[in-house]
């Protein structure tokens, strides 16, 4: 049995004793071991729900960082505290410097520790091309064809040579589970966008979506791209997966896409648990 639960999100569970903050992360359960996917803002809040779940930092076998934004890193110490040398995969690109401009001033948003220092505390897999954490557990790998728009803001930048330049987000990746119903896509914030992230999992995993959990960098999308995003993932599939959303999907989008899906969409603040069957293929 494979078991996604969300630790860390902008919104949690009513009555369960949990925090939010805007950040996120999931605990991803295996019969080969167990993953974290992010690791929320804080190391507080991170602890905090941990504990509140049953979970230990301890247990943690394997991490994954779907991108270098601090509101997905900001809990690495807490992590190598418990665990000093686990295995970290991520995108070759994860450690470059971001910002965010706000009233004309840059802002630091990357993560805090750089890569000289997280080579001596981790086992660091670093790859543009998908790479297996456990056996039926996936990175996507870069998303590299991007015809589709992309979860962008406009006030994230890099500094390339000197230069202040859109990010091109190239560290964005998301995560894929094989089970027996079919492909579960986990996502952090999409930030190369929710259908190009789809079309990249449809063509290189070879099978069917039928969950879509996470953040999809929709809160600024106005009323005509939320359409243009809903007739095009009505193209993409046959029979439309089970979207469980939450961090930078916003509530416009969700409501939006519960108006065209039905009860196929939902939230998934920090607490939810979902669990899957294996992969018997």
């Amino acid at each position: 049995m494979y078991k996604i639960i969300c630790v860390v999100d902008n919104s949690a569970r009513k009555g369960a004793g949990l925090k939010k903050e805007h950040g996120l992360s999931f605990w991803i359960e295996t019969p080969q071991g167990n993953v974290l996917f992010d690791t929320g803002q804080t190391g507080g809040v991170l602890k905090h729900n941990m504990r509140k779940l049953g979970l230990q930092l301890a247990d943690v076998d394997k991490l994954v960082l779907s991108h270098g934004h601090y509101d997905h890193t900001g809990g690495l110490a807490a992590l190598l505290s418990a665990k000093p040398g686990i295995p970290l995969y991520a995108h070759s690109d994860v450690f470059r410097a971001r910002f965010s401009k706000r009233r004309g001033v840059y802002k630091s948003i990357g993560m805090a520790m750089e890569h000289d220092h997280l080579a001596t505390r981790t086992l660091l897999n670093l790859s543009d091309s998908a790479q297996e954490v456990f056996p039926d557990l996936w990175t996507t790998g870069e998303i590299k064809v991007r015809d589709e728009l992309e979860g962008r803001s406009n006030t994230h930048f890099i500094n390339r040579d000197g230069d202040m330049q859109a990010d091109p987000y190239l560290d964005d990746l998301s995560m894929v589970l094989k089970t027996e119903q079919g492909l579960v896509l986990i996502c952090g914030c999409c930030h190369a966008g929710l259908l190009n992230t789809i079309k990249h999992t449809q063509q290189n995993f070879g099978q069917n979506i039928t969950t879509i959990i996470g953040g999809t960098h929709l809160a600024a999308a106005d009323g005509d791209m939320m359409d243009e995003i809903i007739e095009k993932l009505k193209g993409l599939f046959s029979e439309q997966p089970n979207y469980y959303l939450n961090h930078c999907s916003g509530q416009d989008a969700v409501r939006i896409m519960q108006e065209a899906f039905g009860d196929r969409v939902s939230g998934f603040p920090a607490g939810s648990v979902l669990s899957f069957d294996p992969d018997q293929s």
